[in-house]
């Protein structure tokens, strides 16, 4: 869209004509005349000379008010407004801590009938809660034996969701690291906005491994204003071929509950249990909830600037306008 940044400079348009018509006029004096006998022959030529002489008065009076109508219109700043372009405005910026250990590989829970590892589920699952998060800023933890940083806090959902869908078992050791993997999260969190730091912490056991305590760790995420939402994934019953038949167990029996709530508790976050896809999904939702996404969109429209093109074209009236002037001086 075509528009001046500053309309108001076109009331200075009637500015030359208001200057030649009240400006004091010099006073014309009376002089001898003297009587010439071929006076007339004279005017005749003083008639064809001044036909030509009005014509370039009229053509420099319209190249005058040709250079004063373009300064103006630079003056008024002309641009383009281009099509209004969407912000990228963080609301949240949040932190998802995937454990990897060898018990994420445990097949116990359902989906469709179908059996599939709590990965595997995980990952169905938190694909949508990814998609759905405009505008928030997502990073990516993966921790077993030690903690890793598998994707810094990005607005690019679809490099987070491409590198949790490439987390396997067992690709950062065979234990679980949850006072490691909180103590990252806490590193990288803590230089973000205060009022938006979410860690989300999905794993199906205890702290095992690494050199942090889980809840010395969640001290230093609530000293930093961090909130910890903790997940405990895995089915309560499960049935096994044993050697006396099938055999009802829970495959879930080393998830640290206690300890995951203390976390949740310490941080003002909360704990959610999932045992199977559907109650996954629920919690996705549920933290959704708790944390909504900012539903104002900030837009900005690009601007291009356009008064160099009347301004030029003023510079280049004034060359013509002052050529000839310059042409007769030369030959002076």
């Amino acid at each position: 869209m075509f528009t001046f940044a500053w309309p108001y400079v076109f009331l200075l348009l009637p500015l030359p004509w208001f200057f030649l018509k009240y400006w004091p006029k010099k006073e014309k004096k009376n002089e001898a005349m003297l009587k010439i006998p071929f006076l007339s022959r004279i005017q005749s030529l003083n008639e064809q000379a001044s036909i030509h002489v009005n014509t370039a008065r009229q053509f420099r009076k319209l190249l005058q008010f040709a250079i004063w109508l373009l300064l103006i219109i630079a003056c008024a700043n002309p641009r383009w407004l281009g099509k209004p372009l969407p912000i990228n405005q963080s609301s949240r910026n949040i932190m998802l801590a995937i454990d990897l250990s060898q018990s994420m590989g445990i097949p116990d829970l359902q989906k469709n009938n179908h059996t599939l590892n709590r990965l595997q589920i995980l990952k169905n699952v938190a694909v949508d809660f990814i998609e759905k998060r405009q505008g928030d800023k997502l990073g990516l933890i993966l921790f077993g034996s030690k903690a890793y940083l598998q994707t810094p806090l990005t607005h690019d959902r679809k490099t987070v969701h491409s590198m949790l869908d490439d987390a396997t078992i067992g690709l950062a050791g065979g234990y679980t690291a949850i006072g490691d993997a909180i103590g990252l999260a806490v590193k990288k969190l803590r230089s973000e906005d205060i009022n938006s730091r979410i860690l989300i912490l999905f794993t199906d056991g205890g702290n095992n491994s690494g050199n942090l305590n889980p809840i010395e760790s969640a001290q230093l995420a609530k000293d930093n204003k961090i909130k910890i939402y903790t997940v405990g994934i895995g089915a309560s019953q499960m049935v096994i071929s044993g050697f006396f038949g099938p055999q009802m167990i829970n495959p879930s029996s080393d998830l640290d509950e206690t300890t995951l709530k203390k976390i949740a508790d310490l941080t003002q976050g909360k704990y959610f249990r999932a045992e199977d896809e559907k109650a996954l999904g629920n919690v996705l939702n549920a933290i959704s909830e708790l944390e909504p996404i900012n539903s104002e969109i900030n837009t900005v429209r690009p601007i291009t600037a356009l008064f160099y093109w009347p301004l030029s074209g003023a510079l280049l009236l004034i060359s013509i306008f002052i050529f000839p002037f310059y042409r007769t001086k030369s030959r002076l």
